[in-house]
C-alpha cells in the first residue's frame, strides 16, 4: 500500500475524460467489509470508469485484510446513480448488439437456466429475475414453460420497466431490490440475480431479502465476477474488465461469495464457472484505449457490443478451459433455501 494512503486521489484522469467534460460526482465511504465487517483493509486497484466515461473521478477498490473480500472504498453516492447508469447503458440495449451475437446470447441464457432449472424439485411456477434488464430471462424463463402470470422482475430504469409492463409483464417494477416490497413472501420458486449483487451497497441485506421471497426448498441462482481468475490477474492494476468502475461495488471469489450466502441463510448446491469474454474484451478495451496516449479507434477493436469476432473468440476460449477444470471470470453459484 502506498506511503499516503489517499495518494490515489492525486491519479489523474486520462486526457480524453477532460475533453468530453465528464464531471467529478459525490462519493461515500465504505469504512467495513461489506462480508465480514472488519476494517482493515489494504489498497488492491485504483482506476476511472474507462467503459463509458460518466465521470472523471479517481476510483479504489480495497481489499479486507481479514476474509479477502473486495470493494470500493470510496464508492458514488446513491444521489448519482443516474449518471453512472445513463439511458444508453449496455443492460437496456440489447437490442442493439449484433444480431449474431444476440443469437449466440440467447443460446447461452438456455443453457444457463436449463442447468439451473435441473436443480429445482419441480417445474417452477414462479419466477423472479432480480435486475431483469430488458426482460430477457423473463422472456427465457417463459420458453421453459413458467407462465407469464407468475413472472416477477425489478429494475432500476423506469422506462425499461414502463416498457416491459406494457408488453404485459406486470410483475416487473421499478425498485432497488434493498427497498423492494413490490414482490411476494414465501412464494418465489426461482429467484434469479445474474450480474447485480457486484452493484449493491449491502449485498447481506440483499440476500436477506431474496430468502424471504424463496419458500422452503426455492432455489437462487447468482453470477458474478470472479477475482480470482487469470484475467483479473493479468489486469488487476487497473484494467481488469470485471471492475466495470464504479458501478461495481462488491467483488467476490467462490470462497467469499459462499461465506456470503451461507452465513444468510442458502445452501450452496454448486459453482459453475461461466465464460467471462466480456471481462477480456473490456480488459484489452481499456488497456488498448487508455494506457498511455489515447487510442479510441483501435481501443474499438475490443469493444464487446460491436467486435463480433472477439466474442467468438473468447467464448470459445473459455469454454474449452472451463471445461478442463479452470476458473474463468463469471461464476454461477445456486443455492437452496433449507427446508426447516
Amino acid at each position: 500500500m502506498s506511503e499516503d494512503p489517499e495518494a490515489w486521489r492525486l491519479t489523474p484522469a486520462p486526457e480524453e475524460f477532460s475533453r468530453l467534460r465528464s464531471p467529478l460526482i459525490g462519493v461515500e465511504r465504505v469504512p467495513l467489509c461489506p462480508v465480514c465487517a472488519a476494517s482493515a483493509q489494504s489498497e488492491f486497484a485504483v482506476g476511472f470508469d474507462y467503459e463509458l466515461m460518466t465521470c472523471s473521478n479517481p476510483w479504489r477498490f480495497v481489499q479486507c485484510s481479514a476474509c479477502g473480500h473486495v470493494w470500493l472504498n470510496p464508492r458514488p453516492g446513491v444521489a448519482e446513480l443516474g449518471i453512472i447508469y445513463p439511458s444508453s447503458y449496455y443492460a437496456y440495449n440489447y437490442a442493439k448488439i449484433n444480431p449474431l451475437a444476440r443469437k449466440a446470447k440467447e443460446w447461452l441464457d438456455r443453457r444457463k437456466m436449463a442447468k439451473i432449472m435441473a436443480q429445482c424439485a419441480t417445474r417452477p411456477r414462479t419466477y423472479a429475475d432480480i435486475g431483469c434488464g430488458d426482460g430477457r430471462f423473463l422472456r427465457t424463463s417463459e420458453g421453459f414453460g413458467v407462465p407469464r402470470s407468475g413472472l416477477y422482475g425489478l429494475e432500476l430504469d423506469e422506462q425499461v420497466v414502463n416498457r416491459l409492463r406494457g408488453e404485459g409483464y406486470t410483475g416487473v417494477f421499478c425498485e432497488r431490490v434493498e427497498d423492494s416490497s413490490s414482490l411476494p413472501e414465501s412464494a418465489i420458486d426461482l429467484i434469479t440475480m445474474f450480474h447485480v449483487i457486484e452493484h449493491v451497497s449491502d449485498p447481506a441485506a440483499v440476500i436477506g431479502q431474496v430468502v424471504g421471497w424463496l419458500p422452503p426448498g426455492g432455489v437462487f441462482a447468482l453470477e458474478t465476477p470472479n477475482i480470482d481468475s487469470l484475467d483479473s490477474r493479468i489486469f488487476r492494476r487497473t484494467h481488469w474488465g470485471g471492475y466495470h468502475i464504479p458501478r461495481h461495488w462488491n467483488l467476490f471469489t467462490p470462497s467469499t461469495i459462499s461465506r456470503l450466502l451461507t452465513e444468510n441463510g442458502l445452501e450452496v448446491i454448486m459453482t459453475i464457472f461461466q465464460t467471462g469474454h466480456s471481462f477480456w474484451m473490456y480488459s484489452l478495451h481499456h488497456w488498448v484505449r487508455f494506457e498511455g496516449a489515447s487510442r479510441p479507434r483501435a481501443g474499438a477493436w475490443f469493444d464487446p457490443m460491436k467486435s463480433l469476432c472477439g466474442i467468438a473468440g473468447f467464448t470459445a476460449f473459455d469454454l474449452v478451459r472451463g471445461a478442463l477444470g479452470a476458473h474463468t471470470s463469471a461464476m454461477l453459484v445456486i443455492c437452496r433455501k433449507p427446508l426447516s
